[in-house]
């Protein structure tokens, strides 16, 4: 069975929200054959990314970059995972209060040095989340779920 692994920081109910909404994508109606497995970017371990087959990845974005959790989460699996995870699919949320785009650029940086496969565009969302940003969000799961299909 696929596995689709959702690393996150969500340390506010404005990217709670986000990720609900990835996660019901990713287990919508025919994905049942995809495993779903969400971890706090604070305690994803290398092992995790390796057992995975595609991942979604959502941060706040602060003070213009990723969260300091997320950057975290990289500088740790970074070495571990960068020959063995090639081309895997992936996705990406960001809220912000103000804006996105550091942070979205700074995460583009690393994911274009592990090479793995921006599969759905990233989702950005600024202020509090709408139902538009929710739909996104949870387009965003089913997309990268779906790419894990066979």
């Amino acid at each position: 069975m696929p596995r689709l692994l959702v690393v996150h920081h969500t340390p506010s109910p404005p990217t709670h929200t986000l990720l609900e909404a990835v996660v019901a994508g990713a287990g919508a109606d025919g994905l049942d054959h995809v495993d779903v497995v969400t971890k706090a970017a604070l305690h994803t371990t290398a092992v995790d990314v390796l057992t995975a087959d595609g991942y979604v990845l959502g941060t706040p974005a602060n003070l213009g970059s990723m969260s300091g959790a997320l950057k975290h989460f990289f500088d740790t699996i970074y070495y571990p995972c960068l020959e063995d995870t090639v081309k895997r699919p992936f996705g990406i949320y960001v809220h912000g209060n103000n804006d996105t785009d550091g942070a979205l650029r700074d995460i583009a940086k690393v994911v274009t040095g592990l090479r793995w496969t921006q599969v759905a565009e990233p989702v950005q969302v600024v202020g509090a989340p709408d139902r538009a940003a929710t739909d996104a969000c949870w387009n965003l799961g089913a997309t990268v779920a779906a790419s894990l299909t066979p």
